[in-house]
């Protein structure tokens, strides 16, 4: 019995010498945008993805919830003189801080999410939420009986519009006449963070005719899909999975992989295999894409599946290029 338990403790300890020698040790922090980690969105995929990794390799991490701009530069700065490494932002609205104190800290490796900071110690991770919209836009338009679908933004910047652009080209591609009706949030980071002013949107889109409602909002978006739910209409969720939020209710969601790409730059970093300059996501690199799951398989029939399936395969294969807003401020479709 005792032979047996030294010889335990002895291969654990090997194994655990051998791990440290093949594995850097790393201090990784997360500061999320407004709206906290937990708003079943956007900072939510962020959460997971750190959370998975944290599970899965016993290392700890920090993050830091802001509540105004002023935090974000606070916040970077702090981790970064405590040691933390690598130290990732949420969102595009870190860029200036992000930029500013990585030049402070040359041998502190940062990544930022949704940005491109032109710093040699920072990975700049980027999505095509356009390629991932147009299958939610083909769902949209499968699925519509009346032939009206809806978009409700957050904030009113470009990279809302690529998701916005997105899905309009994807519902065109199945009914070039469908109608279509996009409404903003607002200005400023509030719009992230209004799920009353989302539901009101919602509502007056299905007044005007609408029967699916896709949102790229945060936690503005709630609003949306519970007017969608209340009114026994369809809602499409965005980011992370939101598809058991209003079983039934909710065609489906698409998922912007943040929670990957947390997770690889803190395995990246641990394994001594951090990179720099553009990490770009999209459908070939299973970046983007639709939620699938018991909450939304009887909606998501096997017509709006071969359609969706096929529609992606063919972006996969450069047989259809969906535009990017940001390349040039215009929508075509």
């Amino acid at each position: 019995m005792k032979k047996t338990l030294i010889g335990a403790v002895v291969a654990s300890l090997v194994a655990t010498s051998a791990y440290a020698e093949s594995h850097t040790e790393i201090m990784p922090a997360v500061v999320y945008d407004m709206g906290g980690k937990f708003d079943q969105s956007f900072n939510q995929a962020a959460y997971i993805g750190a959370e998975r990794f944290m599970e899965e390799t016993g290392i700890e991490y920090r993050d830091f919830e802001i509540q105004n701009d002023a935090q974000r530069e606070q916040a970077l700065r702090r981790f970064a003189q405590q040691g933390h490494n690598p130290i990732i932002a949420i969102g595009f609205s870190h860029g200036a801080a992000v930029d500013k104190v990585a030049a402070e800290f040359p041998d502190t490796d940062f990544a930022i999410v949704d940005m491109v900071v032109e710093q040699p110690n920072v990975r700049s991770i980027v999505f095509k939420e356009q390629e991932g919209s147009y299958l939610a836009g083909v769902a949209a338009a499968m699925a519509s009986d009346s032939q009206a679908v809806g978009f409700v933004g957050g904030m009113d910047i470009p990279l809302i519009r690529k998701f916005e652009c997105g899905f309009l080209g994807g519902a065109r591609s199945v009914n070039p006449d469908i109608e279509f009706i996009g409404n903003m949030t607002g200005t400023d980071g509030s719009a992230w963070n209004n799920p009353t002013r989302g539901d009101e949107l919602a509502r007056s889109q299905f007044a005007r005719g609408v029967d699916v409602v896709y949102h790229a909002a945060g936690g503005t978006g709630i609003g949306v899909l519970q007017a969608a739910a209340d009114e026994g209409l369809l809602g499409i969720g965005v980011d992370s999975n939101q598809n058991g939020m209003h079983p039934g209710s909710v065609l489906t969601s698409m998922l912007k992989r943040v929670d990957n790409a947390v997770y690889d730059t803190f395995e990246d970093s641990m394994n001594g295999e951090f990179t720099y300059g553009f990490d770009v996501n999209g459908l070939a690199e299973e970046g983007v894409g639709l939620a699938l799951d018991e909450h939304n398989e009887e909606l998501m029939t096997p017509e709006i599946l071969e359609a969706v399936n096929l529609a992606r395969q063919q972006i996969i294969d450069g047989e259809v290029e969906v535009h990017d807003y940001t390349s040039d401020s215009s929508c075509p479709y």
